[in-house]
């Protein structure tokens, strides 16, 4: 019987996952509540909203904690694991806090162009992650070090316009004011997602991994 001939097996996706998946996808859906919130304090102004996605981002970052954890306590990781947290981690710690940033003011052109660089960053830096990952594993199966920043420091951001969202220094109001460069506008708060865009990135940063 030939290759084309023979009967396709069918598996099914939720049999698939480990109870670690789950873990992982509630880190996403964190990360999207967050997402959601943000638009909704953007539409209408309710700042229980805009705190709402401040409290939901730290929840994803310890649900990406928790199914490392989960899965090394149970001995039991599905083929989806690695590529679920990858994912996972880019709509939490990628484009959640960009658009955290983009609700609370940074809307200018050029802020438009430095969060999607951000964002960009965080992406190849997973994917780099992923495939170098066996190449950096130990005896002992764990991988040494990481190369740039992990993309969940990007809550440090979060954290940076958390302050200024209850200190009321979003929107007009932003710290450092704007910039008008070119056709284009420019908010210098912003540059701190270039930065930690570029330090995700960087192959020259090894960070030991826990």
């Amino acid at each position: 019987m030939s290759d084309a001939s023979k009967p396709k097996k069918h598996f099914s996706l939720l049999r698939s996952l480990a109870p670690a998946d789950f873990i992982t996808l509630a880190n996403a859906a964190a990360g999207m509540g967050a997402i959601l919130l943000s638009m909704r304090y953007l539409e209408s102004g309710h700042r229980i909203s805009m705190w709402g996605a401040f409290v939901l981002l730290p929840l994803a970052l310890a649900c990406d904690v928790l199914d490392g954890t989960v899965a090394r306590w149970r001995q039991r990781s599905s083929p989806y694991g690695a590529d679920l947290d990858s994912l996972a981690d880019i709509v939490s710690f990628g484009v959640a806090p960009a658009v955290v940033g983009y609700v609370l003011g940074m809307r200018g052109g050029w802020d438009a162009v430095v969060l999607a660089y951000f964002v960009v960053c965080g992406i190849s830096r997973l994917a780099r992650f992923n495939v170098t990952a066996d190449a950096l594993m130990t005896d002992r199966g764990k991988v040494s070090h990481f190369e740039g920043t992990p993309i969940p420091t990007s809550l440090l951001l979060v954290l940076v316009l958390g302050i200024a969202f209850g200190s009321d220094r979003v929107g007009e109001a932003l710290w450092w004011g704007s910039l008008s460069l070119g056709p284009f506008e420019l908010h210098p708060l912003v540059l701190m997602y270039a930065a930690s865009g570029s330090a995700m990135i960087t192959a020259t940063l090894k960070i030991p991994k826990p």
